[in-house]
């Protein structure tokens, strides 16, 4: 299961996430583009490990539970990095918050209707705005090394605003899909159902 190339492209995705943060350790410049790199490549590997699982029938357990981990681990570690640096406005930290506050509300509706046996698909306006966020991200770790005849920062905030406002119309649908499921009182009128163990007569229990 481990040797599962699908499998093999998740642990990659993780194990670049280290490398890409030591890059913001180093001088300004190309490590810059080697975070970009890095970034776009584990990017690439979360659309490979789909694509040869689909393909090839290699779907595990194993995958579905470490796939949209290594997302958020390494979304969220290029956008924390990217804010402890002040290499995003203090403005653009609001769109980065919504969409880390989004990840971890979805996480969690995922986790409660997984005990359910309820599975939310994923929709195509969230895949575009899965795409929009990538993008996003490797172009705000360019940021000032980029060509300077292009405002590359405020394209990337640009866009990273415009996830943020994706993240919020997913985020809601994925909440009223979630919802019935969590306000259904059906369970406790089950458990009201069953008769009391001294109601019932010691022949029976017998």
């Amino acid at each position: 299961m481990l040797t599962k190339l699908p499998n093999v492209l998740t642990f990659s995705r993780i194990a670049v996430i280290p490398v890409m943060v030591g890059t913001f350790y180093l001088p300004e410049g190309y490590s810059q583009w080697i975070a970009c790199a890095l970034f776009t490549a584990a990017g690439i590997t979360d659309w490979l490990d789909g694509h040869f699982a689909r393909r090839w029938q290699q779907h595990s357990e194993l995958g579905r539970f470490l796939d949209p981990i290594a997302d958020k681990l390494l979304v969220g570690a290029a956008l924390f990095m990217l804010a402890a640096s002040a290499r995003i406005s203090p403005w653009a930290v609001l769109p980065a918050l919504v969409i880390l506050s989004r990840e971890i509300l979805v996480s969690g509706l995922r986790e409660y209707l997984a005990g359910l046996r309820v599975r939310v698909p994923v929709s195509r306006l969230a895949k575009w705005k899965t795409a929009i966020q990538m993008t996003a991200i490797g172009v705000l770790l360019v940021g000032d090394a980029g060509p300077s005849l292009l405002p590359v920062r405020d394209i990337g905030e640009a866009a990273l605003w415009v996830a943020a406002l994706l993240t919020l119309v997913t985020g809601y649908d994925y909440l009223r899909a979630g919802l019935p499921h969590m306000t259904d009182e059906q369970p406790r009128r089950r458990l009201r159902r069953i008769r009391p163990l001294k109601s019932i007569k010691p022949s029976r229990v017998l």
